[in-house]
């Protein structure tokens, strides 16, 4: 089997940080930075995972940040985003394929991680219904594959299609026809059968696979689920045919009938019609039989075949089901109780340092290569210095404080991982020449100096463009998807059109044509329609709307959202480019307040660390003010709502880095930038900031967003001199105080309502 590659190393630090926060320790000043955070990489997770089949982050990893998330808004619901990763499932399909909306969604699992977990869950259940004890339940294993929906129309497979984001999928129909566990026809099936089940590939089939694909010189997956995904997703159902899918049918649909009265006999009629339905599946009558079972199908996941992530509970009793309903995204009456973490042990070989987009230094293990979970490993990820130096990001000790040395005995884990980690040291095999690794304090790459800056968990190479690592990475985020998205040119041919020497920067993509046609014309496998098919594409993406232009520039923080709402707040890149300028020096200010003063206030807080940092800045800056115009533009990028320091700070210093605005310059000098789609003006809040604060009783914080920019207003998440009203509901706290010290006007949900004339 193939070593899984380490996707995406400059966001370890990142993502390593937001893993280790404690919500009950986040201020309501730190709580916007983090939740937007949060949504980017939730966000880009669900896209890799669900539509690109290339998992950047292991699913224990993802199941944190999603619980990071919940308890930050339950904490915080006056800051529950408008696309908070709570109300999402999977992610928008490809546009290879045609879409199919599910006449019913396709909704993700809650999940449980105890004993105490799954205790908690089947008491609710039984406190929902009103029964003195919980009821029967079914238990199956959780198969680590694709979740497809066949649709069977008079006993006859009429449409496959993928989970998608869960209300639209992609239509797979021939491609699903090629599975032998698929059946075509079913004889005493409901008129309507809608069969939801599990594509996976066995680790039999999956290993002769990729031998097959390395001799032939074609792509080598990194697990069974990628090559499941891929081989279902080919937009050539002949090349699906000729990968060994399997399918378990484990739930269902749309129904013109029933197929009986509990999901355990439903599972047997599927069972009769034909198809695979799960032999490890049992009721239980009790939590006890419950988790008995989990431990049953834990104790065999190691010889089933294939791959398993957990076990998932079902109430059987549909009825029961039928009443508890769904909530927005998960089932109230199913649960995934997840594995454990898989572990191995092996020798540390060597640290590698990896250089991202952003520039973060990445550290990476060489691992003499062991099999954990069925994989063969050989490369595992660090996280950053802190982790090898055995302490965490507020210098606790980890592992009892073991660093991590060469040559170390050490401990791998993974739980369903593409990226392993090392999670222990043996100091009983330690050498006895292993030296304490020594992080570099320079790039590998280009030699600038490294620094790693306070309240940062990496250190970054300080090159920006004249770091070949960082400039290739910020050329391929530039072309990908949900940036200029150029056709035909992909990571393959930017790669090569860098080392090449014909693109160092963004702007020679659009002067391409003059400087190299001819040669293009003539480079094997190009020719003349692919390179004019090329310079077209090219001259086409001149042409691009601001939020997209804005996310395409790689500016660590800014994902897509926070590009969204920047364009939607500023309306022009020339905007909000000022807006930068004038905020420099408060943002400055902001990121380097005195050290020693800020360690002073920190030792004598009583709170978490983040809030300290945050009094301290904030205190340094009462100390040394900057310019009214600097305040108050530094304010007003604060103040957008999803637009928190942290993301103000990174776009202010990266456009009045001298190079790296000099090379936006001369990007901008070719492109046609379109402003966001425009709004209503003529409307009693056109133009006006908004704060919304509170408890909202008759609409949802996100509806009344939309509503407020629909109608041309700016929705902000903070009260400030440029806020021009507040719409005030129970528990306003702190906003509302503020709004009534400055004199701004003030209303409750029913005057807002009535302003707009929607009462």
């Amino acid at each position: 089997m193939s070593d899984p590659s380490l996707h995406a190393p400059d966001q370890r630090g990142d993502i390593g940080a937001l893993l280790e926060i404690d919500p009950d320790g986040v201020s309501a000043e730190e709580a916007p930075d983090l939740l937007a955070q949060l949504a980017a990489e939730i966000g880009a997770a669900n896209l890799a995972y669900h539509r690109d089949d290339a998992p950047e982050i292991s699913d224990a990893e993802y199941d944190r940040l999603k619980q990071v998330n919940a308890a930050l808004e339950a904490r915080f619901p006056d800051l529950v985003r408008e696309n908070s990763p709570s109300e999402q499932v999977g992610a928008a399909p490809s546009e290879g394929f045609s879409k199919v909306v599910h006449a019913q969604r396709m909704l993700s699992l809650s999940n449980a991680f105890t004993d105490e977990d799954v205790t908690d869950f089947a008491q609710g259940i039984a406190r929902y219904l009103g029964l003195d004890a919980a009821p029967a339940f079914t238990a199956e294993p959780k198969i680590d594959g694709l979740s497809l929906s066949l649709r069977y129309e008079g006993g006859r497979l009429a449409q496959a299609a993928t989970r998608g984001d869960g209300s639209v999928g992609e239509k797979v129909t021939a491609n699903a026809r090629t599975v032998a566990d698929i059946p075509e026809v079913l004889n005493g099936a409901p008129e309507v059968l809608e069969v939801r089940g599990e594509v996976y590939m066995a680790h039999g089939d999956f290993a002769a696979l990729n031998a097959r694909q390395e001799a032939e010189g074609a792509k080598v997956f990194a697990n069974p689920r990628n090559a499941a995904a891929g081989s279902l997703r080919q937009l050539d159902a002949e090349i699906t045919r000729t990968r060994p899918l399997r399918f378990f049918a484990y739930a269902w649909g749309e129904l013109s009938a029933p197929l009986a009265e509990s999901q355990s006999t439903a599972l047997e009629r599927l069972r009769a019609l034909g198809f695979q339905v799960n032999p490890l599946t049992r009721r239980c009558a009790s939590v006890e039989e419950m988790i008995d079972q989990y431990r049953e199908i834990e104790a065999q996941r190691a010889t089933l075949g294939y791959d398993i992530d957990g076990v998932v509970y079902k109430v059987d009793d549909l009825d029961y089901q039928r009443r508890l309903g769904m909530r927005s995204t998960t089932p109230r009456w199913a649960i995934a109780h997840k594995f454990p973490a898989e572990l191995a042990w092996t020798r540390l070989e060597a640290i590698d340092i990896q250089v991202g987009r952003t520039g973060a230094l990445s550290p990476v293990a060489r691992l003499q290569p062991v099999t954990v979970g069925g994989v063969v490993v050989s490369n595992a990820t660090l996280h950053n210095e802190d982790y090898i130096a055995g302490r965490d990001a507020n210098g606790q000790p980890i592992r009892d404080g073991k660093d991590i040395r060469v040559g170390d005995w050490v401990q791998v884990y993974r739980a369903g991982d593409v990226i392993p980690k090392v999670a222990d040291v043996d100091l009983a095999k330690r050498p006895d020449r292993a030296e304490p690794y020594v992080f570099p304090e320079t790039c590998p790459e280009c030699g600038s100096e490294a620094v790693r800056e306070e309240g940062d968990a990496v250190r970054r190479c300080t090159g920006g463009l004249i770091c070949p690592a960082q400039a290739v990475e910020k050329l391929k985020h530039f072309v990908s998807r949900a940036a200029f998205d150029i056709e035909g040119l992909g990571v393959k041919q930017v790669e090569q059109f860098h080392t090449d020497g014909w693109i160092a920067e963004p702007a020679d993509i659009f002067t391409l044509e003059n400087r190299k046609a001819e040669e293009l014309r003539e480079r094997e496998g190009w020719g003349e329609k692919s390179a004019t098919n090329l310079f077209a594409a090219i001259r086409e993406r001149r042409r691009i709307a601001l939020g997209r232009m804005i996310f395409a520039l790689g500016i660590r923080h800014v994902g897509e959202v926070a590009a969204s709402d920047l364009a939607r707040h500023f309306g022009s890149w020339e905007a909000l480019a000022e807006a930068a300028d004038m905020a420099a020096p408060a943002a400055e200010r902001y990121r380097t307040a005195d050290a020693a003063e800020l360690a002073e206030r920190e030792a004598a807080a009583d709170e978490g660390r983040r809030a300290q940092v945050k009094k301290a800045r904030d205190a340094v800056w009462e100390a040394d003010p900057v310019s009214s115009e600097a305040r108050a533009a530094w304010d007003d990028l604060v103040g957008i709502d999803g637009i928190g320091a942290t993301v103000a700070i990174s776009l202010v210093t990266t456009l009045n880095q001298e190079a790296e605005r000099a090379s936006i310059d001369r990007l901008v000098a070719f492109l046609e930038i379109e402003a966001p789609a425009a709004v209503a003006s003529e409307s009693p809040v056109a133009g006006k900031t908004v704060v919304f604060t509170g408890s909202l009783e008759r609409m949802t914080r996100a509806e009344a967003k939309a509503r407020a920019e629909a109608l041309g207003a700016k929705v902000s998440g903070s009260v400030s001199a440029k806020t021009d009203l507040v719409v005030a509901g129970p528990g306003a706290g702190s906003k509302g105080k503020k709004a009534a010290e400055l004199g701004i006007e003030t209303i409750d949900e029913d005057g807002w309502l009535a302003l707009i004339g929607d009462a």
